[in-house]
């Protein structure tokens, strides 16, 4: 047979059509990433903490759950196009709460974090300010990649604004949010083309910095640096958090003492229901367990990078990379963490630890990356979308 011979638009149409079917499956593949992982974190969520609070924190965590999925769709039908265009006055907004939370409010556990809201209860801004500062970049580095080595016209513009955020999150003694918002930050610069002239002097300067001001300034934070390598020499004291912590992956071995089984949440684990929920996997499924959670991340990075790299423009590609930073480093973190392999630091596990903040700010980063997916695979779906509930809710009223 010979071969036919299809016409260029033709050509150009089935590729599309493949593209959008492609993006499509990455979107599914992530949601149903997202809804296992959450179902899994509200059944460990019982488990963790049935015996010392009863349903309780199982309750709010699925209420928060609801808000983070209703933020999530909200985001789907609006478009990342049109929520970036907002981005400078979301920013300026989540300055004002951070102002709130440092100022007027009182520490907990050393750290000015926390506003609380009768009938709510606490409210984190650190963690909208990691979805404020990706909208941001995104928007501006997209809008002025060709100056983005230029320190007036491309740096400056980006600094002032994610300046000030970071700046509010470190005066809230929030120092590990604070390396997350700068490590998502580099990464989306570096992607958007920014050369390492400008990234290798703070990297020489910083860190010494950071250690300095620890050692001189924050004897607390000093300690967990200092002995998170050996724990077990300070099992009572500043090590006591991670001794138990290995103690409960210790004892798990591969198949875990099983559901409900664990002995360490009996009030001997700090934090069990939030920052350390991973340890009571290990402890009651095992290393088994724990690398299906390792996998679920890894499959959220897969389908997150594939929707990313597909997008059809510039501004979605680096939304959706900062968006897979954001969650990818804070479970490394996390993980990091309940392992001793970082020094304790409380950075709760996305979409699975107890923490309302944290579940909705997870749950936007992926309706960000589900809205790029749509936008690019359906361009022009939003607007048609928005114009639909305009008709309904005209005729309703």
């Amino acid at each position: 047979m010979r071969n036919i011979q299809f016409p260029e638009h033709e050509t150009l149409a089935a590729k599309n059509f493949h593209e959008g079917k492609s993006l499509l499956v990455y979107a599914v593949g992530l949601i149903i990433t997202v809804a296992v992982m959450v179902l899994f974190g509200l059944t460990m969520l019982y488990s963790t903490s049935f015996g010392t609070a009863g349903s309780a924190f199982f309750m709010k965590q699925f209420m928060w759950a609801c808000v983070g999925l209703a933020g999530a769709t909200a985001i789907f039908l609006i478009g990342y196009q049109r929520l970036s265009d907002y981005s400078v006055p979301f920013a300026c907004f989540v300055m004002f709460l951070l102002v709130i939370a440092d100022f007027f409010f009182p520490a907990v556990k050393g750290a000015h974090r926390w506003i609380k809201i009768p009938g709510l209860g606490n409210i984190q801004p650190s963690e909208f300010a990691k979805v404020a500062m990706i909208l941001f970049i995104a928007r501006s580095c997209s809008d002025r990649m060709r100056y983005i080595n230029d320190i007036f016209k491309g740096l400056f513009p980006v600094f002032i604004i994610i300046a000030p955020i970071m700046g509010l999150v470190l005066l809230g003694k929030d120092l590990g949010t604070t390396t997350l918002l700068a490590a998502v930050a580099v990464l989306m610069l570096f992607v958007s083309g920014l050369k390492l002239r400008w990234l290798i002097p703070p990297f020489l300067i910083v860190p010494p910095t950071i250690l300095f001001y620890l050692k001189n300034f924050d004897p607390e934070r000093w300690s967990r640096l200092t002995t998170y390598t050996n724990p077990e020499i300070c099992q009572k004291t500043d090590g006591y958090q991670l001794w138990n912590s290995l103690l409960a992956l210790g004892s798990g071995h591969w198949g875990g003492l099983g559901f409900m089984e664990s002995r360490m949440k009996a009030k001997y684990l700090p934090e069990a229901h939030t920052d350390f929920i991973l340890s009571i996997v290990g402890e009651e499924l095992g290393y088994a367990g724990l690398l299906l959670i390792i996998a679920g991340y890894l499959s959220f990075m897969y389908f997150a990078l594939k929707i990313s790299i597909s997008s059809q423009n510039k501004q979605g590609m680096l939304l959706g990379f900062g968006a897979t930073a954001v969650i990818i480093i804070q479970a490394s973190i996390n993980i990091g963490v309940i392992s001793g392999a970082f020094p304790t630091k409380g950075m709760p596990a996305p979409f699975i630890s107890y923490g309302g903040s944290n579940l909705v700010m997870a749950f936007m980063c992926a309706g960000l990356l589900v809205s790029i997916a749509i936008d690019s695979a359906y361009p022009g779906f939003n607007k048609e979308v928005i114009v639909d509930i305009k008709k309904k809710f005209s005729s309703i009223f």
